[in-house]
């Protein structure tokens, strides 16, 4: 081939792919990497891929047996617990970790080093923490060896056992001694409060407790700090509290001993709330100065005695400034639960706390018949100087709550008792799985309760625009204590519970969705699923792919934009000319309000952003159009509302 052959070729060649090139440049983007798998999430015989716990799944187990004496002159607690851990591992364990939660009450504490110096909602007294004496561990077998070593680091304590406690089913007896000072401001979730007629003990994370030790992380020994709430195991309670006889005790649980520690009057009063639909008093308000002449004895001390099985957690009150009262809840087998109020003259009023167990027995039925019966036989709401928070079968709430702020914050901590009491998530690292979830079961409490008397802001998802359109926001996925306390309310709260209410409402539609959510409380109920289990759950009963959901909404920071950028005529039909503008796709449900007055609605898959960021839908009519518009019910939080509808001014 001569010279100027190989030139001419050379040109030719040059010129094709010039050509080439531009029409691949042409081409739209791929967006494949927003839809593929984003997390490790295949099955093992521990938890499967259907997001079922496996053929082999195991948890370990702790109950506890407790008995302490509240000195309301010195604000201490002191007393003893013992605790029967159960190791159903497949490994032998030689020590076990447990949480003191009132360390972080020390000025040493990490939590106290990590509050920042303006303090936060997380704050708390630093004069506090635990005394710790007569530990002793042991399996428990006969003549089993004692060990009293164990090892205190801030808010975590291992205890070694003198023999490694066996797999699949071993047990170990561990029992000490405890006391510590009774904050008064206790990181929003527990301490006292001085009212007219006395303080108010609301006492949580008063015991040493077990913690989880599980197949993905082992011990699970992240200290307490302060958003981070809880990751316990389940087991049994019977506990005991000794105070003066002039208090009246609330607790999670059953009160098993009420012939000893309530007169005769209370005793009949307790058995006819528990036929009645409506509030019976047990204290009246105008019983509460006399309440020391109402007790079964008028001097020393009362022991109140409590049981719950199957619960992660205990919490009780205390005080002789309680007005008391009660009322049936109907479950949906048939069996009969109580709701209990317990708060002071303070808070009383119908436009307060005298409806506190109305909204009480409102919120557990609600849940109960709508995704799983409640297992507890009360629940108890608490009013004390705390915002709002949870333990199986009691919530403590601010005793300054009224109207739709005490039945919001009421029926917000019962939810709980769906997330995370009965599906045991890890609260420590996962909020969203805890918060969120309850924030969007809690929409729907509002809108059934008395019909909707409160209502609910959840489906108004673009009152939250700022937030999106925030640089400074955060990820679903970041931990709680490290979170900007500005961004906790949206990553824990709001953005996981508009998240499912997308999938509800506008992604899978009610009966997908619902199916799919039943299953996951009914597979792990009293378990402990991780993300990768809710995930995979939910796609296998939906019978839907949700990558690119998962994916975009739940770990990332880009939001949900999509626009109409034109409607043009195409051999006698019509041509929406669509555009994903956000790094979160969606399905693309279209009105189209044709000048003749009618309507249609018309929705696109999610797919047909894999392709690209634009796409033209052939709508066959010859009609004239007047409107067409997205998500005409405003479910999705679009973060660009002037470019959802056409003819809008942003093309022209």
């Amino acid at each position: 081939m001569n010279w100027m052959k190989r030139i001419v070729i050379m040109c030719v060649c040059l010129v094709f792919g010039m050509y080439f090139n531009s029409l691949a440049q042409s081409e739209p983007k791929n967006n494949q990497a927003l839809f593929e798998d984003f997390s490790y999430r295949q099955g093992s015989t521990y938890r499967t891929a259907s997001g079922k716990p496996g053929p082999t799944y195991w948890q370990n187990a702790a109950s506890y047996v407790i008995d302490v004496t509240l000195d309301d002159a010195n604000h201490t607690l002191s007393g003893n617990v013992v605790i029967t851990y159960t190791n159903n591992s497949p490994e032998a364990l030689d020590f076990v970790w447990l949480h003191l939660e009132q360390n972080r009450f020390k000025s040493d504490s990490r939590g106290t080093l990590t509050t920042p110096i303006q303090g936060n909602r997380y704050g708390g007294d630093v004069e506090g923490g635990y005394t710790i004496t007569n530990v002793q561990a042991a399996l428990a077998k006969r003549n089993s060896p004692s060990s009293s070593r164990h090892l205190i680091s801030d808010t975590r304590m291992q205890v070694f056992l003198p023999e490694p406690i066996p797999a699949k089913g071993g047990q170990a007896v561990i029992s000490m001694d405890f006391s510590f000072k009774i904050p008064e401001k206790g990181m929003d979730r527990m301490g006292r409060l001085q009212v007219r007629d006395g303080t108010i003990y609301a006492l949580a994370q008063w015991y040493p407790k077990v913690a989880v030790f599980d197949d993905v992380t082992g011990w699970n020994i992240e200290p307490y700090l302060g958003a981070g709430e809880f990751y316990l195991e389940y087991g049994d309670f019977d506990y005991k509290v000794t105070v003066p006889y002039n208090h009246i005790v609330v607790g999670s649980g059953e009160l098993v001993n009420s012939s000893e520690v309530l007169t005769k009057t209370q005793q009949e009063r307790m058995s006819l709330a528990a036929k009645s639909d409506t509030t019976v008093h047990i204290v009246r308000a105008d019983e509460v100065k006399q309440l020391a002449q109402l007790r079964p004895t008028q001097s020393g001390t009362l022991t109140w005695r409590f049981k719950i099985q199957n619960a992660r957690d205990v919490a009780f009150a205390s005080s002789k400034a309680f007005i008391w009262d009660a009322a049936k809840i109907d479950l949906p087998s048939g069996k009969k639960a109580m709701a209990q109020s317990a708060y002071p003259v303070e808070s009383d009023g119908n436009d307060a706390w005298g409806r506190s167990t109305e909204y009480s027995k409102a919120s557990i039925e609600h849940y109960s018949e709508r995704w799983f019966e409640y297992p507890y036989p009360v629940a108890v709401n608490v009013a004390a100087d705390i915002n709002g928070m949870e333990y199986p079968g009691l919530n403590f709430c601010s005793y300054k709550s009224t109207g739709a702020s005490l039945w919001n914050v009421t029926d917000h901590e019962f939810g709980h008792n769906w997330f995370p009491m009965i599906v045991g998530t890890n609260e420590r690292r996962y909020a969203w799985m805890d918060e969120g979830f309850n924030t969007f079961i809690n929409h729907y409490s509002s809108l059934e309760f008395n019909d909707g008397e409160y209502g609910s802001t959840l489906n108004q998802t673009r009152r939250y625009l700022s937030w999106f359109n925030n640089p400074n926001r955060e990820g679903i996925d970041t931990y709680p204590d490290v979170a900007n306390t500005a961004n906790l309310g949206m990553i824990a709260y709001m953005k996981p519970a508009i998240g499912l209410l997308m999938l509800r409402e506008y992604i899978l539609g009610h009966e997908r969705f619902d199916n799919a959510f039943s299953a996951y409380i009914e597979a792990w109920a009293y378990k402990n699923p991780q993300p990768s289990d809710f995930f995979n759950i939910m796609e296998n009963v939906a019978g839907e792919n949700l990558n690119w959901f998962w994916k975009g909404w739940f770990y990332g920071t880009e939001n949900i934009d999509l626009a109409i950028e034109n409607v043009v005529p195409y051999g006698g039909n019509k041509v929406i000319i669509l555009a994903n503008k956000g790094g979160v796709p969606m399905p693309v449900l279209l009105e189209i309000s044709y000048a003749d007055g009618t309507e249609e609605r018309i929705k696109l898959p999610v797919e047909i952003w894999q392709r690209g960021d634009q796409w033209n839908h052939l709508l066959k009519t010859n009609k004239e159009i007047k409107r067409v518009e997205i998500d005409p019910d405003k479910v999705l939080p679009d973060i660009n509302i002037a470019n959802d509808s056409w003819p809008n001014s942003i093309y022209e």
